[in-house]
């Protein structure tokens, strides 16, 4: 059905919301453009048509056809609304980290790469403060707040942020039960968790299969799932109370986790300052 030009969407909030409510109906090669422009929107609002349409393997013609499917008139009506997006910034991270790259141009080897991945690390930070939802921050706090135990599974690239999230919880006095051992018994520690519990799920593209598992069935017995992941599409998603999408950026191909650090941190010490107000 075609969108009335009153009901367009013309910030990016309200055409995220649009996105994300469309997915489900889209064409394979829609749906690809739609994960695409939620996890690079910056791609989005700088590149050209057939730029675009390289990095995200697809023909430009589909550009059209999803802009189409969103409402919009062409591409170049959808592409201003990530182009305002970048306008309305208060800070360009960019620009200034273009800065800092003027100065450090004559650094060594290894000075170089630490610039890299400090760059990298404040683009995560950056992204993710920019991403986050207050109220889904609150709503869930307060899920996690209410367990009475919070079972964390991470597994390979993940396992370090909920290690760290369960070190955290402890030291804070919060019961936890980190899932993600060498012996392979996560299906059983998973399996202790009730509708009283909570489950934190992190899993990042390509997703680890077990996390997807453990998740999904922890959430057809009725406990409450919180995803940290990547995208609004990712399959740790799909059944969760509430989840936070995280994109790290990356230099010479390695990832950063600053991010993720940033927000289990977060997470960990709202939670535990949540009990202690509801004692």
């Amino acid at each position: 059905m075609k969108t009335s030009a009153k009901n367009l969407p013309r910030d990016f909030e309200a055409l995220r919301a649009r996105i994300i409510a469309e997915h489900p109906s889209l064409p394979r090669r829609l749906a690809q453009i739609a994960a695409f422009a939620l996890e690079r929107p910056d791609e989005i609002a700088l590149g050209t048509a057939v730029s675009i349409a390289k990095k995200a393997d697809v023909q430009p013609s589909t550009l059209i056809r999803f802009a189409q499917a969103m409402g919009y008139e062409g591409f170049t009506d959808l592409q201003s609304v990530f182009r305002e997006r970048l306008r309305e910034r208060v800070l360009n991270y960019e620009e200034r980290l273009n800065l800092v790259n003027q100065h450090t141009r004559e650094l060594g080897r290894e000075e170089r790469l630490l610039q890299g991945f400090a760059e990298a690390s404040m683009r995560s930070a950056a992204s993710l403060h920019e991403r986050m939802d207050p109220g889904e921050l609150e709503r869930s706090t307060a899920i996690l707040a209410g367990a009475d135990t919070i079972y964390i599974v991470g597994l390979r690239r993940s396992f370090p942020i909920a290690a760290y999230m369960a070190y955290a919880f402890g030291k804070l006095g919060v019961k936890t039960v980190l899932a993600g051992t060498a012996g392979g018994l996560e299906p059983e520690l998973i399996g202790f968790a009730g509708p009283k519990d909570a489950i934190i799920a992190i899993s990042f593209a390509p997703y680890a299969p077990a996390t997807i598992d453990l998740a999904a069935e922890a959430a057809t017995r009725g406990v409450p799932l919180i995803a940290i992941t990547d995208s609004p599409f990712s399959p740790v998603a799909q059944n969760a109370k509430g989840w936070f999408e995280v994109v790290e950026a990356d230099f010479e191909g390695f990832r950063s986790l600053a991010a993720s650090f940033t927000l289990a941190a977060t997470l960990t010490v709202a939670v535990a300052q949540r009990r202690r107000t509801q004692r």
